[in-house]
Parts: C-alpha cells; sequence; structure tokens
C-alpha cells in the first residue's frame, strides 16, 4: 500500500550540525490557520527543537507564519505545538534524552493521508572536525559527479 504523503519540507541543516541515530513519526496538534499556512509550504525550522514538559511532548521554535486570509483567527507563529506519540515511544525517548544527552530535532514535515506529520529525529550534536569532515566529503561527491578529479 503506498501512503498518500505530501512533503512540506525538510530541514536539511539538521544532517549538517548534528548525527541522527533514529527517526520517528509524530503527528502535530494544529489550529485551521496553521495547516492552511502549512499547505502552502509555508515554514522555518531554523531553531526548532523538541523537548519534554512533564511527560508531553512540545515542539518549540518552528515558526509557521500567519495565514493572510484568517484575520482575526489566526495563529501565533512562534507557539509551542503538541507532538503526538503513542506513550511507549515517548517514554524510551524520555529515557534517552535525559540519561544519554540526545536531543530531538525536527528533520521533516510532511501531510500524510491528510494530517500534518513531523519526523523527530534523535540526534546528537556533531564536533567541529565532524562539520569540515562533512564539507570536505560533499565537495569530493561534487568533483567526482562532475568527473573533475
Amino acid at each position: 500500500m503506498v501512503d498518500n504523503v505530501k512533503h512540506i519540507a525538510n530541514n536539511r541543516k539538521a544532517r549538517f550540525e548534528y548525527h541522527i541515530d533514529e527517526t520517528y513519526e509524530a503527528g502535530l496538534a494544529l489550529v485551521g490557520s496553521e495547516v492552511k499556512s502549512l499547505r502552502e509550504g509555508r515554514v522555518d525550522f531554523r531553531d526548532a527543537y523538541a523537548a519534554f514538559d512533564g511527560d508531553e511532548l512540545w515542539l518549540y521554535d518552528l515558526h509557521i507564519p500567519e495565514y493572510v486570509f484568517a484575520n482575526r483567527f489566526n495563529h501565533e507563529p512562534g507557539r509551542p505545538r503538541k507532538l503526538l506519540l503513542r506513550r511507549r515511544e515517548l517514554n524510551r525517548l524520555m529515557g534517552k534524552v535525559q540519561q544519554q544527552g540526545y536531543t530531538l530535532i525536527p528533520t521533516r514535515l510532511y501531510f500524510k493521508r491528510g494530517f500534518a506529520k513531523v519526523e523527530i529525529g534523535l540526534a546528537k550534536g556533531k564536533r567541529q572536525y565532524d562539520k569540515r569532515e562533512a564539507i570536505r566529503q560533499r565537495d569530493q561527491d561534487r568533483l567526482r559527479d562532475r568527473g573533475d578529479y
């Protein structure tokens, strides 16, 4: 069975800044004007991260601009949004984040069968030399694909 997935945005910088070990699919609790804005493809991942508040997982600093036609019923662009996961997944993530020093970073945003979903990556920050190595590898791949090396 092929899922009906409509891609909204990718967080390309996340793979450069972090080593992503595992990914999880989570639902997003949104209001109507946020959904309409997402359907237009308007979202900014720049400083977004997920964190626990009590036993709930929240997505912070994901900027969804206001929907132009929503007038007074518009949403606050930078508000925290609740992530919807199963209790077992939440408990597993909470243990990893608290004990092993992982961070939760959104890597991708999409619609799946009409519902907004976010892919959360369980990540550890890269050191500066890891980033330089990634840049070096990317440049070598580009040269090889062009046939210049």
